[in-house]
């Protein structure tokens, strides 16, 4: 009497959408570290005044 196995398929599906969840959260990272560098270097102090009082109002230290 053998034990069943799961199909080859599932572990393939299961490896793609791990996969898939490490790929989206390096690209949340990277676009965030992204977003903070270009609006706290931004020349245009209406975008770096913005994200100035967002990060403080997050208790983010920024200075």
């Amino acid at each position: 009497m053998t034990t069943p196995t799961l199909p080859r398929q599932w572990d393939a599906s299961a490896d793609r959408a791990a996969g898939n969840r490490k790929l989206a959260a390096l690209f949340a990272a990277v676009l965030g570290v992204v977003i903070v560098f270009a609006a706290g270097f931004a020349p245009s102090e209406t975008m770096h005044n913005a994200a100035h009082d967002t990060r403080h109002s997050f208790a983010f230290p920024c200075h």
